[in-house]
């Protein structure tokens, strides 16, 4: 058994500002590297392997946190909202036209208007999950978690999320050699670095 800990990025311009950001590359704001800064990953989790996305605001929170450059994969860029990238959550809600959706309400094959479905975000994960040999963290998007979180919980993107995804904690789950996924129930929160 192996297990994997998520951790979200930390916040961006366009998350305060809340637009969607998908596969944009927003740096991470100057408020979001200064909370970084001094925030460290808990033992055992500084010990483990180190990936994140490609993507800067990940992988400059796994440097910031970890003290250490990350391996990158493409498999952990966030999701493709298509259309709707870079555009207000809030105005696309307002928008009987849009098509917009609460992701709570996808299902598995729900696609944004030119973007890809939860199904086509889980099947370029999976084969980096197989691949893993140890203990990891992997620094990346909310919609990465969403996807791995899901298969852990048996949650279908039917109704309200088992699981609430905040930033600054590792959310933990146990990969067994069947390639099944199981929840660590409890996050667990970064530790406070000794400056």
């Amino acid at each position: 058994m192996i297990r994997l800990a998520l951790l979200r990025h930390g916040h961006t311009d366009w998350n305060r500002a809340g637009r969607i950001q998908g596969r944009s590359d927003i740096p991470l704001d100057d408020t979001a590297r200064a909370e970084l800064a001094v925030q460290a990953l808990p033992a055992p989790w500084d010990q483990a392997s180190l990936w994140s996305s490609p993507l800067k605001r990940a992988a400059e929170t796994a440097k910031l946190v970890a003290d250490r450059t990350p391996q990158t994969s493409p498999a952990l860029i966030e999701m493709n909202w298509g259309d709707w990238e870079g555009q207000h959550g809030k105005d696309l809600r307002a928008d009987p036209t849009s098509g917009f959706r609460d992701i709570e309400e996808w299902g598995w094959d729900y696609r944004p208007p030119g973007g890809e479905t939860p199904q086509e975000v889980w099947e370029r994960i999976v084969p980096w999950l197989a691949q893993l040999t140890e203990d990891t963290v992997a620094v990346c998007h909310i919609g990465i978690m969403r996807m791995i979180l899901a298969r852990a919980y048996g949650w279908n993107f039917d109704s309200p999320a088992p699981f609430q995804i905040k930033r600054n904690r590792l959310f933990v789950v146990e990969r067994h050699a069947d390639g099944r996924l199981t929840p660590v129930a409890e996050p667990v929160r970064l530790s406070k670095r000794d400056m």
